[in-house]
């Protein structure tokens, strides 16, 4: 079995004006910045062999600190980005709704297989992730990673873990910077901890959204 230290990144200012990230290259926030370097100070005693990231931005600086504590290479890992929201990336959801009813109406009704223009599809993201983590699994059986990655990738593990369809808005929290702790062989995904954010207590409140209401189940806002 694997072991993984999922990381969602730091906040972005993004997070906090509630825009679609998706696949844009956005920086941490000084919340963020300081979010990570807590993270880092967290992790640093964690037997970890090897430390994984998407190659974004926000996910690369929110490993930064962590790589220098556990002195481990941060590798960048395309597989690791975000869900692609295509034309609505960068926009917040007043514009979308407004520019582009057409793809809300969509969006709202949780289809699965629905891509934006220039975007993925909820399957086709699951893919993607899915096939991540098995050859994570396949390379490093036995051995515990650290992997810094997005809100969508872990909404598709946490589903996968508790058996939860596809389709539909998020069930779990996923904290910027928060440290879930799962196994898996692979096939199979098991929680061991979730969404710990013990190492943030008395930080600034992170931003809240009704996501039945205005977020799309995967979308890193």
């Amino acid at each position: 079995m694997l072991e993984l230290l999922l990381i969602r990144h730091g906040e972005t200012d993004w997070n906090r004006e509630l825009r679609f990230q998706g696949q844009v290259d956005v920086p941490l926030n000084a919340t963020g910045h300081e979010q990570a370097r807590r993270l880092g100070v967290r992790l640093a005693s964690e037997p970890v062999h090897r430390l994984y990231s998407s190659d974004l931005t926000r996910t690369l600086q929110t490993a930064g600190p962590a790589a220098e504590r556990l002195r481990l290479p941060s590798v960048g890992h395309v597989a690791l980005r975000e869900q692609a929201f295509g034309l609505i990336d960068g926009m917040s959801v007043p514009d979308i709704q407004q520019q582009h009813p057409g793809i809300w109406e969509r969006w709202l009704a949780f289809d699965p297989d629905y891509a934006p223009p220039g975007g993925e599809s909820q399957r086709q993201f699951q893919a993607r992730v899915l096939g991540a983590m098995a050859g994570l699994a396949q390379r490093h059986a036995g051995e515990t990673l650290v992997v810094v990655t997005h809100g969508g990738v872990l909404d598709i593990l946490y589903r996968m873990a508790n058996g939860q369809p596809l389709g539909g808005p998020r069930q779990c929290d996923i904290p910027n910077a928060g440290i879930n702790r799962v196994r898996t062989d692979g096939q199979r995904v098991e929680i061991v901890s979730w969404a710990d954010t013990a190492h943030l207590t008395d930080m600034p409140p992170q931003p809240v959204y009704d996501q039945t209401r205005l977020v799309p189940p995967a979308a890193d806002v």
